[in-house]
């Protein structure tokens, strides 16, 4: 599996580069700096791309804006930001995009090894990846959800992240039946379209949440 990788810090550049190499991806390019990120991307074409939201010379938004200008070029583009802070804003922006294939996590997350390359190959495969504190911001902004259960809320903060029923029960302690009625209900209640495709199914909780 190909990877771009963007990071102006050297030691976190490197240390996602070894990460990566160790778990059989194909480093194809490393870039420090937003300028040379988009030609970087439009000419590798990666399989998914593992970006910092900021990156120099501004340090604002530069990896942010490169990963959307390429999803625009390269619809469907899989890209995974990596941010030290919770941004909600950008991960709205993230999500504005069409298509799968996006994550947004916290720097801290990549020292759980093992979920960060789950988080990587997922978004590869087309699915999603979000914080659960940038997901916890964002179902904080919808008041329409006081109408779900509690229950309801906690399997909805972890469809939002993008784990499949079998993960979300593992992660709950209830059955993949329980896991599947409290989403049926939960999709009655915002008015979203039901979808046996997880992915689809993600993507139309996220939309709802950054509207």
């Amino acid at each position: 599996m190909r990877v771009v990788i963007a990071e102006d810090h050297a030691l976190l550049r490197d240390g996602l580069t070894r990460l990566l190499v160790a778990f059989d991806f194909d480093v194809v390019a490393v870039v420090d700096n937003g300028p040379a990120l988009l030609p970087t991307l439009l000419e590798h074409r990666p399989d998914v791309a593992v970006l910092d939201v900021r990156l120099p010379p501004t340090f604002t938004d530069e990896g942010l804006q490169a990963a959307i200008a390429a999803r625009t070029r390269l619809p469907g583009l899989p890209v995974l930001m990596l941010s030290q802070h919770v941004e909600p804003l950008y991960a709205r922006e993230l999500l504005s995009t069409p298509h799968g294939g996006i994550g947004y996590l916290l720097k801290d997350r990549v020292a759980d090894v093992s979920d960060f390359v789950d988080a990587v190959h997922r978004v590869a495969g087309g699915g999603t990846a979000m914080d659960p504190e940038v997901i916890s911001r964002l179902l904080a902004r919808r008041e329409p959800l006081a109408v779900l259960t509690a229950r309801e809320r906690e399997v909805l903060g972890e469809m939002a992240q993008g784990r499949s029923n079998a993960a979300i029960a593992t992660q709950l302690g209830v059955t993949e039946k329980a896991v599947s009625k409290h989403i049926n209900n939960m999709l009655t209640k915002l008015d979203l379209p039901p979808s046996d495709d997880d992915n689809r199914r993600v993507l139309a909780v996220l939309a709802y949440l950054n509207a």
